[in-house]
């Protein structure tokens, strides 16, 4: 992590923001706009004081070794929409981490999954946990959603950037670090709070009969095709979910219909091979995955699904027995909350 701090004076609020908000516009090494690495990730803190604001900027440092004795250029373009341009060469040194080794596990057996919470580096301005999960599923993804103290004092976690991940006996093991509030140094113990999100393999159905059931392979889940129409230009699917819960609210209806804008995939069976798993990105003029959605019934989650075959998107000599029907039921799954654990932080280490 880099922190860089800064002073801006009170004239920053004859800008555009409301008194009190400190926007900046910039750049790091200079890089052009939002492709500049620096920016991935970067919080700003900001504090009012006499004169002016004092402010922070944390950033993850984006290459993969420190280069002693550096200086990081920094243009700022505008600051409230006053602009500049502000030209700064920062002199960078790196401090060490104080390492706080915890290594305690807490397994999830109905879940098939473990974590395990190996380390808490602290530095001057932030922190970061390393922690490792145990998968018997690779793309499932855990997530730590908070931590509370002994004291009651909430931490937050952003995005983990995977440091290795290997399959070791029918089990995906990754380690990960994640940046988090900084550990406050009389702490004793620390509940976290994760939650499981589960990956679903895609299912898929070649259009050459006008009703079918796809089941999910893991979740207790079916979507039902009731009907197929082609009406010139228009493809009409008519469908319904089986196995939802009946307690499902308004809010996660109306999620369900906003998702299934954009998660049921058709696809020329001859490109199927073409997508990446890794990286699935519709084979362009051989897909349509944007569709208008009209609700039938709620209680039943009964939907219309309508594709404009002349759209943006087309499939090439469009036939419905050529056309694969792709459906990926684990957008629809809300994440798992896991039972909270607790960790005793051990005293002295360094």
């Amino acid at each position: 992590m880099v922190s860089i701090t800064g002073f801006v004076d009170e004239d920053v609020d004859k800008g555009h923001n409301e008194k009190g908000e400190v926007s900046f516009d910039m750049n790091f090494e200079h890089n052009k706009g939002d492709n500049d690495p620096w920016l991935n990730g970067k919080s700003t803190d900001i504090r009012k004081v006499k004169g002016g604001y004092n402010f922070q900027w944390k950033m993850e440092y984006p290459y993969k070794s420190f280069k002693e004795n550096s200086t990081l250029p920094i243009t700022i373009h505008n600051i409230n929409g006053i602009k500049g341009e502000w030209n700064f060469d920062i002199p960078i040194q790196q401090e060490k981490n104080s390492t706080l080794v915890i290594d305690q596990e807490q397994g999830y057996p109905d879940d098939e999954v473990k974590i395990r919470i190996k380390e808490i580096l602290t530095a001057r301005a932030s922190s970061s946990l390393i922690y490792e999960t145990v998968e018997k599923y690779k793309d499932d993804e855990i997530y730590i959603l908070k931590a509370i103290d002994n004291k009651g004092k909430v931490y937050r976690f952003g995005n983990g950037t995977s440091l290795e991940g290997a399959a070791l006996e029918d089990r995906y093991h990754s380690t990960a670090r994640t940046k988090m509030t900084k550990l406050n140094s009389n702490t004793t113990s620390l509940t976290f709070y994760p939650q499981l999100s589960v990956a679903d393999p895609k299912v898929q159905q070649l259009l050459d009969k006008k009703s079918f059931t796809l089941k999910s392979k893991r979740l207790n889940l079916g979507l039902q095709v009731n009907d197929i129409t082609k009406k010139g230009s228009k493809l009409v699917i008519d469908y319904q979910f089986t196995g939802l819960s009946k307690e499902l609210s308004k809010h996660q209806l109306d999620l369900f219909e906003n998702n299934l804008k954009y998660e049921l995939l058709l696809v020329d069976k001859e490109y199927i091979g073409e997508i990446d798993p890794e990286n699935p990105v519709p084979p362009k003029n051989h897909s349509i995955r944007m569709n208008k959605v009209k609700t039938i019934d709620k209680k039943t989650a009964h939907f219309q699904s309508t594709f404009d075959l002349n759209g943006e998107e087309k499939i090439m000599n469009f036939k419905l027995e050529n056309t694969i029907l792709q459906f990926d039921f684990s957008s629809f799954i809300p994440a798992k909350e896991l039972q909270p654990f607790t960790v005793v932080l051990p005293v002295g280490n360094e």
